[in-house]
């Protein structure tokens, strides 16, 4: 386990026990930093080129951008940071062209508790952003702009030997903690956020007794009533798919970057920490 430093929490990366840094011979590099939700914000950037001088890390890299953008620091220790599409370790080697991330806790994401593991542009216009099939034939991970047909998703998995079928659809509610919403806008590191959607179905398979799941989550501006996330999983018993559906979401809500901010009457706020959820 990566050890702890500065006002960074634990971050892992891919590239961990491969070679020793090697250092351009201009002795600098230049990198793709990609901010988000708050970070957006707080940066007044969504997308930088930065150049880093010398032998990089995760963690010079992350204390860098600190530097140049010191706003961020109000986020203390909750702040997260990917390389390459992945949660960075701090010895993490990073390379001239690599795209680095800035992001707060995920919309619903616990800030003590952030994501450990090793192996692990906001969005405009469009429909389908990302659709792939994993573990199974019939599961499927999706981000869309379009209205969510929830019927169409749970049908979906609804399989011959399958025994149950259980969906959960989350949706925009009008009212939280006595302020009235007038409409949610949700944002997505997409590449990123896809791998993570792929990477939960994998382990929902591993951890319970499922014969398909799929995930789709809408981005964009959602109307109150309006579907943002719908999980269906098939079992050939109701209890495993019962179980693999409310992990899942918990799951989703912990480590998928995508982002909510509230829009009330009164005012706007991104949603963050363990208290918030995606509907």
């Amino acid at each position: 386990m990566a050890e702890d430093i500065g006002p960074i929490g634990p971050i892992y990366c891919r590239r961990q026990g491969e070679s020793q840094l090697t250092q351009n011979t201009n002795n600098e590099i230049v990198v793709k930093v990609l901010f988000f939700g708050a970070a957006r914000d707080a940066a007044g950037h969504g997308e930088v080129d930065f150049v880093l001088k010398g032998v990089s890390t995760a963690a010079n890299a992350f204390a860098a951008v600190l530097e140049k953008y010191p706003d961020l620091r109000r986020f203390g220790r909750s702040l997260l940071f990917a390389v390459n599409q992945e949660y960075a370790a701090l010895d993490c080697e990073v390379h001239d062209g690599d795209e680095l991330a800035v992001f707060p806790p995920v919309s619903g994401g616990a800030t003590a508790e952030t994501p450990k593991r090793e192996d692990t542009e906001a969005l405009d216009t469009g429909t389908a952003v990302g659709s792939h099939a994993l573990a199974s034939t019939s599961d499927f991970f999706e981000l869309t702009t379009d209205t969510i047909d929830v019927g169409a998703v749970a049908r979906r998995v609804v399989l011959p030997e399958c025994g149950a079928t259980v969906t959960l659809d989350g949706y925009a509610r009008e009212w939280t903690r006595g302020r009235r919403t007038l409409y949610l806008v949700y944002e997505a590191y997409a590449p990123m956020a896809q791998r993570e959607l792929e990477r939960l179905g994998r382990e929902a398979h591993e951890r319970f007794d499922i014969a398909h799941i799929g995930i789709v989550h809408r981005i964009g501006r959602l109307e109150i009533g309006e579907t943002s996330v719908v999980i269906a999983v098939s079992a050939p018993h109701r209890r495993a798919a019962f179980e693999a559906c409310e992990w899942a979401i918990r799951e989703l809500k912990r480590t998928v970057p995508i982002w909510k901010k509230e829009i009330f009457e009164d005012g706007e706020v991104w949603v963050e920490g363990e208290d918030s959820i995606k509907s």
